[in-house]
């Protein structure tokens, strides 16, 4: 029994049993040249790489049993394993080997026949496992443990396992002592970034399989989509297909993902996040037109997109509301909706001013992600005139002349310009918290220059022969 695919030059095998193994049958030979050579009867059943790679997934959710950390075998792998991150989970189950031991059994048990490998790496882990017929390489061991091994273990593409070949490079270990820069030149940096990550000197991050999604919508098209407007059209039409599966849990989309894979195999997502939940088709695809405005160019569709699919992937209640008994304007969340369009616009995280409470000014605002607030209940205690743009700290005036010393200024010279006032409001003061160290009273003015000039200064103490007050601008007036 043999799995046959579809190529240019006829069917050939990708997979055979054990009996077409024993004789002689390899993946890669040509079903045609198969049935010459061997002259007995052949079960040729045809790829499925969907459904394998569906199987798999399945098989690596099951693997979660051990680990959280599961990532499946991708194509420069074979797309036939996974990859197990068991560092601080194999004490759950007794240590390395007992687990390694556990999974053995378990896949055994349902006839999944596996060849199991430990290692520091993924990389060395799958050598191991692909060419060295498993087993398990003690902490640091890696170098020792790939030496014998072929460099196609590296999971290098066939060429540049068989130019190295041809360069007497047949083993890891051959390559591992090779003058680095010359082969740097001749198979680029990948070469080598494959060899140390298999050594351990450079880092491999895995993609690990995600759980199965709750919402969630795919599309795939005989003819390729490119332009934005037929993106937007048919993330709006997945999203009628969620909203009401979404309306039967009660909830909304807080975040969205929209996946677009190209015809070339190249996958693009897009990430869409929301002050408040939603179920409106519309209010995505409005977003979604902004984000698409923005990037331009930079979607780089290529030849288009043959399949788009749409993820919520985080939700946020929705409270049942009554619809209005007359027809009307439709009620929207203003300032949440101007923020969601401005981020997708923008691509920047939105901010908002917050307030702490504090009685020194400086202190009393900080920035903060925008998030949707429900209005306040309690009005908030009013406070004097409070200026629009608020020095982190304040500056120093010089030259200060006051009609009285417990009074406001009459002139001063601030950042190299003399402001003779004609107006002042106040004073208010303004003291630090009683249980913080003690330090100096502020009394803040209002003042308004000849110029029409509005600033805030404040004076610390009173003017004395031993200490004369000092006096600063904290802030400008609109």
């Amino acid at each position: 029994m043999v799995v046959a695919a579809m190529e240019a030059n006829g069917l050939r095998l990708i997979a055979v049993d054990a009996c077409a193994r024993a004789l002689g049958l390899e993946p890669g030979e040509t079903l045609a040249r198969a049935r010459a050579r061997i002259g007995a009867a052949i079960a040729v059943h045809p790829a499925d790489p969907e459904a394998d790679e569906a199987a798999l997934h399945r098989l690596c959710l099951w693997a979660k049993r051990y680990t959280p950390l599961v990532a499946p075998y991708g194509p420069a792998e074979g797309g036939d394993g996974f990859f197990l991150d068991i560092a601080g989970a194999s004490h759950l189950l007794g240590g390395e080997a007992a687990l390694l031991e556990d999974l053995a059994r378990r896949l055994s048990e349902n006839e999944i026949p596996a060849r199991i490998a430990l290692a520091d790496t993924p990389a060395c882990a799958f050598a191991l496992a692909r060419h060295g017929g498993g087993g398990l390489v003690a902490p640091g061991g890696n170098a020792e443990a790939l030496h014998a091994l072929p460099v196609a273990a590296l999971r290098l593409d066939p060429a540049t396992a068989q130019a190295l070949s041809r360069l007497g490079l047949r083993r890891i270990g051959d390559l591992a002592t090779a003058p680095r820069a010359p082969l740097a030149r001749r198979f680029g940096e990948g070469l080598l970034r494959h060899l140390d990550q298999a050594l351990g000197h450079r880092p491999e991050p895995l993609v690990t399989a995600e759980d199965p999604r709750d919402f969630s919508a795919a599309r795939g098209f005989l003819e390729p989509i490119g332009s934005p407007e037929a993106i937007v059209g048919t993330t709006l039409r997945l999203m009628e297909v969620l909203a009401p599966r979404l309306e039967a849990a009660g909830l909304g989309a807080r975040a969205l993902r929209l996946i677009l894979t190209r015809i070339d195999g190249v996958v693009r997502s897009l990430d869409l996040s929301l002050s408040l939940p939603t179920r409106c088709p519309a209010q995505v695809a409005r977003l979604l037109a902004l984000r698409l405005d923005r990037l331009g160019p930079a979607l780089d569709a290529g030849f288009g997109f043959e399949t788009v699919c749409l993820d919520v992937t985080a939700t946020g209640t929705i409270a049942a509301r009554q619809t209005a008994l007359v027809d009307g304007p439709a009620e929207t969340e203003g300032p949440e909706r101007l923020s969601d369009a401005l981020r997708q616009r923008i691509g920047r995280r939105m901010m908002r001013l917050g307030f702490r409470a504090s009685h020194l000014p400086e202190q009393a605002g900080s920035a903060e992600p925008w998030r949707a607030r429900r209005p306040q209940t309690a009005p908030r205690a009013t406070l004097p005139p409070r200026p629009l743009v608020l020095l982190d700290q304040g500056e120093a005036a010089e030259d200060v002349i006051a009609d009285a010393h417990d009074g406001p200024p009459h002139r001063f010279r601030w950042r190299r310009r003399v402001h003779r006032i004609v107006h002042s409001d106040g004073p208010e003061r303004i003291a630090d918290a009683w249980w913080h160290a003690p330090g100096p009273t502020r009394d803040y003015y209002v003042v308004e220059d000849e110029a029409g000039r509005r600033l805030w200064v404040y004076r610390e103490a009173f003017f004395a022969l031993e200490t004369p007050a000092r006096w600063f601008v904290h802030g400008l007036f609109a």
